[in-house]
């Protein structure tokens, strides 16, 4: 496998409920680590929303492999930002045997 060219700086991030004081909880995202990553654009969806219209683009964001359980081992569910930029990971698996990288299929979504 040739080494991928990690030049894009992401935050990892995990969602977390917290209590608002009323009863409800309100969602929070919580810094996890931060990773270097290539990222690869796929295809592009649009589809009606409620009240706007959701962009969508299919991604494969490689970073450095990690040992499971360590907080900077992207999960599905979790999330990379870059500035204003979210990436939804929907699947993470190892792209060599060795585990030196990790290919993370995710999401960009937009609202236009």
């Amino acid at each position: 496998m040739t080494a991928p060219r990690l030049n894009r700086r992401l935050i990892l991030e995990e969602a977390l409920r917290v209590p608002d004081g009323a009863g409800g909880s309100t969602l929070t995202w919580v810094v996890r680590g931060v990773v270097w990553a290539a990222i690869q654009q796929g295809a592009a969806r649009e589809r009606a929303a409620e009240f706007a219209t959701m962009s969508s683009v299919a991604c494969r964001i490689t970073v450095r492999g990690s040992p499971f359980g360590a907080p900077s081992r992207p999960k599905p569910d979790q999330r990379f930002r870059d500035g204003l930029r979210t990436y939804r990971i929907t699947g993470v698996a190892e792209a060599d045997a060795e585990g030196r990288y990790l290919l993370c299929s995710a999401v960009e979504e937009v609202v236009a």
